[in-house]
């Protein structure tokens, strides 16, 4: 787990200790699945058996997982989603939803799953691009994940793990770094701010969508500095090897958004809580000052 992983981990953590709230269907008030969508952040392996590009199924992806091996995930070992579910005392891994080595009954009890695919966004647009699975798939998907929790746990249980289950989206880098700032038909059409607006709009809808479909717990995250990631400071043209601050005002401007967006929904959606997760400054904070994030 890098240095990276880790704060942005623990903050997460912290965060969900005062997210979920006590219930009795969950005992000291721990959620009985996670449920991810999103892109390589926080894609166990869906992308494996499409033809995409984008897969991380070969070393040295997964080296420190269990047994070294490279399950899909853009990692050198687990995930945040992994470390958060084993956080809430459910498995120390979160399934793909299409991995072929579990059957329906054990992807079903398995507490939690992920319909992530690396490359993706919450523009279609982005996906078409990468030739993987856009977020309104990934929803489908969840329709589908629904049905087999009902042939597995009857109908009362299977509404009662979708209820109380934990959500979290880790979506919108790609939208930026394969779409906008990379190919010009989306800049044609949008101005910085029109596109970040035009983003946060479908993350509105996103979330909507899993509320229609159930989720009551919804945590999305926000972006890391985009114009700091090591693709963007090598493609940095005007200072080589430095951060992208055009990247970076994108990013902030996007965060601010969710955030706002992320409020109004949690006020809005009857029984939801909806929040949003800081990414950006746990990020910066490692940039500033990572001898403080040395293992």
């Amino acid at each position: 787990m890098t240095s990276h992983q880790l704060s942005y981990c623990c903050f997460l953590i912290q965060l969900l200790k005062a997210f979920l709230p006590c219930s009795a269907a969950t005992a000291a008030g721990k959620a009985p699945a996670i449920i991810v969508f999103g892109d390589s952040t926080v894609d166990a392996g869906n992308n494996n058996d499409i033809p995409t590009v984008f897969k991380a199924n070969f070393p040295p992806y997964g080296r420190d997982f269990d047994g070294g091996v490279a399950t899909g995930r853009f990692s050198n070992g687990r995930l945040v989603t992994d470390f958060l579910s084993e956080a809430l005392g459910l498995p120390s891994s979160v399934p793909a939803y299409l991995d072929s080595g579990y059957t329906t009954e054990e992807l079903a009890r398995a507490c939690g799953v992920t319909f992530a695919s690396a490359g993706t966004g919450l523009d279609d647009l982005t996906a078409q691009i990468a030739s993987v699975i856009p977020l309104s798939q990934q929803l489908e998907y969840f329709k589908e994940y629904k049905e087999k929790l009902k042939v597995v746990h009857g109908e009362d249980v299977a509404k009662e793990i979708i209820t109380e289950a934990l959500y979290v989206f880790s979506i919108g880098t790609n939208d930026f770094i394969i779409n906008y700032f990379a190919l010009p038909l989306r800049p044609a059409a949008y101005s910085t701010s029109g596109y970040v607006a035009y983003l946060v709009g479908l993350a509105i809808v996103a979330v909507r969508e899993a509320y229609e479909l159930g989720a009551r717990r919804v945590l999305f995250a926000g972006l890391t500095p985009l114009g700091c990631l090591p693709s963007a400071r090598t493609l940095n043209l005007l200072t080589p090897g430095r951060c992208n601050e055009e990247n970076n005002h994108a990013a902030l401007a996007f965060n601010a958004g969710l955030e706002e967006a992320m409020r109004k929904l949690n006020d809005e959606l009857a029984g939801a809580r909806v929040a949003y997760s800081d990414v950006y400054s746990v990020v910066c904070s490692i940039l500033s000052n990572p001898s403080d994030y040395v293992l």
